[in-house]
């Protein structure tokens, strides 16, 4: 196994402060199952291996990570769930993260994609997110855990591989699923290169195996198990556009042969060629959209949004 540089296990009353950790083995740190934890003020550059998560937590509870420099050739900052069997009270619950600037060879902010009991109430907010491969913000539930109340806002996003992942997935054939409900991502604003955000990382992310013209935002459920109650509030998001149907051709009126993919682990590439360029839902019940605001700098064959099986959907301002 490889080292973490820190790493507490069943810990209460944790304050990591005005440190700087470099270069670790694995993932930099991680916070197992424990609570009343502060992270302030650190500075986390570590891109020397692939599998450099910058801050893991943990099954943990009230935790506090704030004024924090992130550079990471993995997530940046993630939230995990390991408990299994599970034990009710064991989740990561009441967890702020604010006032980070992330940099990141996956995705910058996630929860999962672990998520076997799962996160309730978790606020984001005043997150710099610059030069990241995958998302800028990922929610990932596809283990047996209930992801919800989750607040995300103020958010600044450059040269970013996608805006936002949101996706309830199923990794076991037996009756567990999970749940994903109750989201507000509010004051986003994110710019997608056309080619890699992490082209000068010494490990970056793995390319894709197929052709594809850009990715949108995407939020993702299952049939008969929706992702519930998601808000969009005062969203701009400028993509290069330029879809090119040689590299791929997924019109809308092919939307049915977006794959379901219930149990492959989730990023926001894992459809393939989708039929929007700017959003794209499905299998969700309860979509609120208030100022939303989508830019192509060239033209794209796809419309900007596309619903599909989308139920309780309103809309205010779009352009």
């Amino acid at each position: 196994e490889r080292p973490q540089v820190i790493e507490f296990v069943r810990c209460k009353n944790i304050l990591v402060e005005d440190v700087t950790i470099l270069n670790g083995a694995s993932w930099v740190q991680s916070y197992f199952e424990s609570r009343d934890i502060v992270i302030d003020g650190i500075t986390v550059d570590s891109d020397a291996y692939w599998n450099n998560d910058g801050i893991d937590i943990i099954d943990c509870k009230q935790v506090r990570i704030t004024n924090c420099d992130v550079n990471a050739s993995d997530d940046g900052i993630c939230l995990k769930s390991y408990n299994y069997p599970r034990d009710p009270n064991v989740f990561c619950d009441s967890i702020y993260i604010g006032n980070c600037k992330v940099r990141s060879s996956a995705s910058a902010v996630k929860l999962g994609t672990a998520s076997y009991s799962g996160f309730k109430n978790i606020t984001i907010e005043n997150i710099k997110v610059y030069d990241t491969y995958r998302s800028a913000i990922a929610l990932e539930s596809w283990d047996a855990g209930v992801l919800q109340n989750v607040l995300i806002q103020n958010i600044r996003a450059k040269n970013t591989g996608n805006a936002f992942f949101i996706r309830l997935g199923k990794r076991y054939s037996d009756d567990r699923v999970a749940k994903l409900r109750n989201v507000v991502i509010r004051d986003l604003k994110c710019s997608i290169p056309s080619g890699r955000p992490d082209k000068d990382y010494v490990f970056q992310g793995p390319a894709l195996p197929f052709f594809h013209n850009t990715f949108p935002a995407s939020i993702v459920g299952l049939p008969g198990h929706l992702v519930q109650d998601i808000t969009l509030e005062d969203i701009a998001i400028c993509y290069p556009g330029g879809g090119n149907a040689g590299y791929a051709r997924l019109p809308l009126e092919r939307v049915q042969d977006v794959p379901e993919l219930p149990a492959v682990y989730p990023e926001f590439s894992m459809f393939g060629e989708l039929p929007a360029w700017g959003i794209y839902a499905r299998h969700v019940n309860g979509l609120k959209i208030d100022r939303l605001t989508l830019k192509a700098k060239k033209s794209d064959y796809r419309p900007a949004i596309v619903l599909d099986d989308v139920s309780n959907y309103e809309s205010i301002n779009e352009k």
